[in-house]
């Protein structure tokens, strides 16, 4: 069995900002109560099946990473009962937002964690998820910062280890620079297959895709989407 990194280790700054107004009384309640429920335990080692973090029997896994407003999340979640999610956002607003809809619609396939991202793909196991989603990540479109981007060697080296061999990685951006850095990140590494074969195979949405609301702000400005998606080889 391979060693798994501990959580402390080998992980990058978290770029973002982490909060944002005043958090609603509804909103305060869910992230005291429902937050140390679904919350990854890193301390703990990760279980043998990951299944077993769920309530609900679960058939595939998958983590989103930077869910924003959970639109896609929870919209995933209520399409495909029978997985089970795992969402990272350390903006605290957003984690509010995306706790009060999981309470509402009784949602037992969801799991979260509200920091580091690369702190999760340390703990997981190898080979243990079915997807992987990055979804209009921050794009630091400044030159000086493109190396906060989320798309790195590094990061994708984590990604192709937790991935399950034809596992996927799936990302959306309106911004051409981090599509091509993303391009040209994924050939470069060599263990990622860009699953394109013709221009709309990129430039149509993932299937049941709901939308989100940076996709809405891009289109609203006047730009387009790319959707790649690369499957772990």
């Amino acid at each position: 069995m391979t060693e798994q990194p501990h959580p402390s280790r080998a992980t990058e700054a978290f770029f973002g900002r982490r909060k944002g107004k005043p958090l609603r009384e509804r909103q305060a309640e869910g992230m005291a109560t429902l937050l140390p429920a679904l919350k990854l335990d890193l301390q703990a080692p990760a279980p043998a099946r990951l299944s077993d973090l769920f309530l609900v029997p679960v058939d595939e896994l998958r983590l989103e990473i930077g869910f924003g407003g959970g639109e896609h999340l929870i919209h995933r979640a209520q399409e495909s009962p029978r997985t089970g999610f795992i969402g990272v956002e350390p903006f605290v607003n957003s984690m509010a937002k995306l706790l009060s809809r999981v309470d509402q619609l009784g949602l037992k396939n969801i799991r979260v964690y509200d920091d580091d991202a690369t702190q999760v793909l340390d703990w997981l196991p190898d080979a243990s998820l079915d997807r992987v989603d990055l979804l209009y990540p921050d794009p630091w479109p400044k030159r000086k910062h493109w190396k906060r981007r989320f798309v790195s060697e590094v990061n994708l080296d984590r990604f192709h280890r937790v991935l399950k061999p034809g596992g996927l990685f799936c990302f959306a951006s309106d911004i051409d620079t981090y599509v091509n850095w993303t391009l040209i990140h994924c050939r470069d590494h060599g263990g990622f297959q860009w699953l394109a074969e013709q221009s709309s195979d990129w430039l149509t949405p993932f299937a049941g895709w709901p939308g989100t609301r940076y996709e809405n702000k891009a289109r609203r400005e006047g730009r387009s989407s790319a959707y790649l998606t690369f499957r772990r080889i």
